[in-house]
C-alpha cells in the first residue's frame, strides 16, 4: 500500500495558502482511489513548541528558519514517516527523503515584506521527486531562480460558495457602512498588492464616479489607513468573515486586482464565478489566469484609473464580461485540482 503524508502548518487565520492545503487534502484520499491503487493517506500539522493551535505534531518553528541543511534534514526524517511519500505544502517545514513541494509563487525572493524562506529552499526544490506549481507564471519563476525541472502545474480552484453567492441586501451592506454602487479590493496590503497604484487611481476617478464607493476588504493594516484614510468614498471594511465574502463579491460593479505579482491570483476567479467583472493588472500570473478575460491594464494610477473608468461606463458591455467570466471560472475547481495532484502523487511514488 502506498502512504501519503501532507505536511501543513496550524494556522489560526487560513489564507489562499492554507485554504488551498485543507481543500487539497480533503479531496486527496477520493481522487487517488480513482485509480484503482491503494493508498494510506495522512495529514502531519506542525505547530510551533508554545502554540495551542490544534495540530499532530510541535517543532521549533523558529529554529527551522535558521537551520542549516543537515540539521533541517535530520529533523525530517525523524518527524515524517519512514517510506511514505510527503507532500511538504510549506517550504518553512523540513524536508522529507521522498517529497513532492507546492510553490505559490517566489514572493519571498522578490518583495522585502514577504518573508524570509529558508536558506536551504534551492537545494530542497531540486531534490524533490517533483515540485507542484500553482501556474505557468511561477513555474517559469522556479526554473529560473532555481533550475528545477520536475515542475508540475496544477491550477487552484473556486469554491462553490462563490457561484452560487447572492448579493448582500441592502440592510447587510449599510451594516457595514455601503451605500449605493461600489468597487471591491479584497486581499491583503503588502508591497505587491500595489495599493498605492489603486489609491492613486481613485484619487483620479472619484470625482467624477461620486455615486460609486470604493471598498477595501482585508486584515487592518497601517499602510492601507495612510494611503486610503483621507480619500473621499474610499470604506476600509476589514476583514469580511469567509461566509460574507461571495456575497460582498457578488453585489459589485467590479473587483480590482492591481497587483504587482501574484502566483496564481485566485481572487480574478471568486470574482468572475460570482458573476462580477474583474479589472486586473497586466502583470505576472493575472493575464494567464484571467484567460484575458479580465480588463487588463499597466499597474499604475493611470493605468488602473483608465480600467475602472472603463468597467463603470455606459458603453462596458457588462453582460457579455460576466457570461464569460462565469464560464472561464467554471474550469476550475478543487476537484480538478485534486486529480491533478493524484496524478503527480502516483507518478512520484513511481
Amino acid at each position: 500500500m502506498n502512504r501519503l503524508v501532507i505536511a501543513t502548518t496550524a494556522t489560526a487565520v487560513p489564507m489562499g495558502a492554507q485554504v488551498y492545503q485543507e481543500e487539497i487534502a480533503r479531496r486527496a484520499r477520493p481522487a487517488l482511489d480513482e485509480s484503482g491503487e491503494s493508498w494510506r493517506v495522512e495529514r502531519m500539522i506542525a505547530r510551533s513548541l508554545r502554540s495551542r493551535l490544534p495540530g499532530t505534531t510541535r517543532l521549533p518553528v523558529g529554529r527551522l528558519a535558521r537551520a542549516g541543511a543537515r540539521e533541517r534534514r535530520g529533523l525530517g526524517r525523524l518527524v515524517y514517516p519512514r517510506g511514505a511519500l510527503v507532500h511538504r505544502m510549506e517550504l518553512g517545514l523540513p524536508p522529507a527523503p521522498g517529497e513532492v513541494l507546492t510553490m505559490h509563487d517566489v514572493v519571498a525572493w522578490r518583495f522585502s515584506d514577504e518573508g524570509t524562506p529558508p536558506a536551504c529552499a534551492g537545494d530542497e526544490l531540486r531534490a524533490a521527486a517533483a515540485v507542484v506549481c500553482v501556474s505557468q507564471h511561477t513555474a517559469s519563476d522556479v526554473a529560473e531562480l532555481f533550475g528545477v525541472e520536475r515542475l508540475h502545474v496544477v491550477p487552484l480552484g473556486v469554491d462553490e460558495r462563490f457561484r452560487a453567492a447572492e448579493p448582500l441586501a441592502a440592510a447587510e451592506l449599510e451594516a457595514l457602512g455601503i451605500r449605493g454602487r461600489y468597487l471591491l479590493h479584497a486581499g491583503g496590503a503588502t508591497q505587491r498588492k500595489n495599493l498605492e497604484g489603486l489609491a492613486g487611481a481613485w484619487q483620479r476617478v472619484q470625482a467624477a464616479t461620486p455615486d460609486v464607493t470604493l471598498v477595501l476588504a482585508g486584515p487592518q493594516h497601517a499602510r492601507r489607513d495612510a494611503l486610503f484614510g483621507g480619500l473621499p468614498r474610499a470604506l476600509r471594511v476589514g476583514r469580511v468573515p469567509d461566509t460574507v465574502l461571495p456575497r460582498l463579491l457578488a453585489g459589485a460593479e467590479a473587483v480590482v486586482v492591481p497587483s504587482l505579482y501574484e502566483g496564481f491570483g485566485l481572487p480574478v476567479l471568486e470574482a468572475m464565478a460570482a458573476g462580477v467583472p474583474v479589472v486586473a493588472a497586466q502583470t505576472s500570473s493575472l493575464p494567464e489566469v484571467s484567460g484575458g478575460l479580465a480588463t487588463l491594464v499597466d499597474p499604475g494610477p493611470d493605468g488602473i484609473a483608465e480600467g475602472l473608468r472603463h468597467v463603470l461606463s455606459s458603453g462596458f458591455d457588462r453582460e457579455r464580461a460576466v457570461a464569460a467570466g462565469r464560464e472561464h471560472a467554471a474550469g476550475f475547481t478543487w476537484e480538478r485540482s485534486a486529480r491533478e495532484h493524484a496524478a503527480v502523487w502516483r507518478g512520484a511514488a513511481r
